[in-house]
């Protein structure tokens, strides 16, 4: 299921499971690169749950590389939730992250590179991003820490693109970054509305990495467990994160995985317990924007009386050696819309043999998946006959719409 989505990185291994509730508990990856049986574990005190550590740091670079994604490194910075290391005492951790980043990067004669080796993976990992901390920005002393770990890790590693956890979106940053993290669990509404967040930021300075997005509930009904509604105003909140690709690097949906046994914190996109797994509606939204990187992005103009409720995105993305200009759009209202879709410009004629109509939605906004429904609220492909440059389409309420217009080039 992770595969299918097609990710273009991995962030790992986590965000407040980096930090910890108290340092005591926050990961560590020196423990958990050994044999799996002779690793420690420890407890992840802010989810309230033993880690036997079985997937460490080692493991998570694997995946990433199986995935033919870019990893993303989270390390803590001395801070977690309760307590932190005084910054006379910082320069051991700041060492210990150089090691991890020797142990990943590192040539196989190097000290940490060479245990990376003798694990059976000789060549160097590509880590290109490193995260210090996460959500730690609410603290006075961030800063001082963070500047410890971005001067050595640039020293050490020119290549690697360092990100803050401070928002750099409404005021400029007072120290130097690459990227900043934004972070955002509002209701369905508000994250509907917000769409249009960063139509007004700088252009200039560090990009913007929304590296953990989901509606959650704020009132009844209106996330859940994982529902319709919630993976509607996310589909919309991506459309608007398209449209400024100058500005936004990534995104990612967080949390990705649930065990239904344990289910401290909801929705998250992907449930399982020892034998079974299902996406929710955010999973799925998620189909409809894994061409998206790397994709040119279009104008789109929408002239309704029902605009309020709509959002929409227009990218040309390439498929083997067929080009398709996909229109993603929103209705996130109760009334049934009609509109003409007009593409105007293209550099080929429509060939309607191989377009495609994908519909997301259900008979309530409300609905979800389950073990016994996984896919009662998923994408629906069908043929697109009267595909043109210039059509009717008929958007039902609450869906998410994909029309996928293949180019003869």
């Amino acid at each position: 299921m992770l595969l299918d989505l097609r990710p273009r990185f991995l962030r790992f291994p986590g965000g407040c499971f980096v930090e910890g509730e108290w340092l005591i508990n926050a990961f560590r990856w020196k423990e958990i690169i050994g044999p799996w049986e002779q690793r420690p574990g420890h407890f992840g005190d802010v989810w309230h749950y033993w880690t036997d550590d079985g997937l460490g740091y080692y493991e998570f670079l694997q995946l990433a590389e199986d995935l033919d994604a870019t990893p993303i490194w989270v390390v803590n910075i001395g801070i977690s939730h309760h307590d932190k290391i005084n910054i006379s005492d910082i320069a051991p951790l700041v060492e210990d992250i150089l090691d991890s980043l020797e142990f990943a990067k590192g040539s196989a004669e190097s000290k940490w590179g060479s245990v990376r080796a003798s694990m059976g993976h000789p060549e160097p990992f590509l880590v290109k991003y490193v995260a210090l901390g996460n959500e730690d920005c609410v603290f006075s002393f961030y800063r001082e820490h963070y500047l410890e770990f971005y001067t050595a890790i640039k020293e050490a590693y020119p290549d690697i693109q360092i990100i803050s956890n401070c928002v750099g979106s409404r005021v400029r940053l007072d120290h130097p970054a690459d990227l900043y993290d934004f972070h955002i669990y509002k209701n369905s509404t508000w994250v509907f509305l917000n769409k249009t967040m960063f139509d007004n930021v700088p252009r200039t300075g560090p990009k913007v990495f929304v590296s953990e997005y989901a509606v959650v509930e704020e009132k009844p009904g209106d996330g859940g467990n994982g529902n319709l509604v919630a993976s509607l105003a996310e589909a919309a909140f991506l459309t608007g994160l398209e449209k400024n690709s100058d500005i936004v690097q990534m995104a990612s949906y967080a949390p990705l995985f649930v065990n239904d046994n344990d289910r401290t914190w909801m929705p998250d996109a992907i449930v399982f317990n020892s034998w079974q797994q299902y996406g929710t509606p955010s999973y799925w939204m998620q189909t409809f924007f894994r061409e998206s990187s790397g994709a040119l992005i279009h104008p789109i103009t929408i002239n309704s009386s029902y605009s309020q409720q709509l959002a929409a995105s227009a990218v040309t993305w390439q498929d083997s050696k067929i080009s398709f200009l996909r229109v993603k759009i929103v209705n996130f209202g109760p009334v049934a819309v009609n509109l003409t879709i007009s593409a105007s410009g293209l550099e080929a004629s429509v060939n309607s043999a191989r377009s495609t109509v994908t519909v997301l939605t259900s008979s309530n906004p409300l609905d979800g998946n389950s073990f016994s429904r996984p896919k009662k609220v998923a994408p629906v492909m069908s043929e697109l006959p009267n595909a043109a440059e210039e059509m009717q389409a008929l958007l039902v309420p609450y869906s998410l719409t994909s029309f996928d217009l293949a180019l003869d080039v």
